[in-house]
């Protein structure tokens, strides 16, 4: 299983279906299986807020693995990687196992802060979420050096969909 972490408007799913129609796998994205099980995100985070969001996540994550084919490319939440400790009973291990796959790639749109802060921001305001630039570029700065830390592999995705897949498909190669 291909596992793709990143901030919000790092391309995990335009990037993770274009690889995943060019592996012929199946491409599964995280925040789609959390909306139908529990809704609309946006809505579940002003009614419950962030801690309650962050452990239904998880548990969403847990209870997807079991139905996915080990060929599956899989886009996990924006804020996954970078939840409390205490989000879920089975987060640390489940933080490990995905942080030290060799299969798991970290999307950023650029290595450097500032422009993926800024690029982040404004691919993030493309969206529905309703968050305020000043809020997206909270979020990112908390979270980039959470994302450079990870042991796993980094992507740019400020370029072209075909170069990322193209240079993810040759790092899943060489793991396998």
């Amino acid at each position: 299983m291909i596992r793709l972490v990143g901030p919000g408007g790092a391309g995990k799913t335009t990037v993770g279906a274009a690889l995943a129609r060019r592996l012929g796998v199946a491409f599964v994205d995280l925040d789609q299986q959390f909306a139908v099980r529990a809704g609309d995100i946006s809505a579940y985070l002003a009614v419950h807020g962030y801690n309650a969001y962050a452990r239904q996540n998880v548990q969403v994550y847990l209870d997807t693995l079991p139905a996915l084919d080990a060929e599956t490319v899989f886009a996990l939440s924006s804020g996954f990687m970078t939840y409390d400790d205490d989000a879920h009973a089975d987060y640390r291990c489940v933080y490990r196992e995905v942080g030290a796959s060799p299969s798991t790639a970290v999307l950023l749109p650029s290595f450097d802060y500032e422009t993926c802060v800024a690029e982040t921001v404004r691919r993030q305001l493309t969206r529905s979420f309703g968050r305020s630039a000043e809020r997206e570029e909270q979020v990112i700065r908390t979270r980039f050096g959470v994302y450079r830390a990870l042991a796993a592999r980094k992507f740019e995705t400020a370029r072209p969909v075909d170069a990322v897949v193209d240079d993810l498909i040759a790092h899943v190669l060489r793991e396998v």
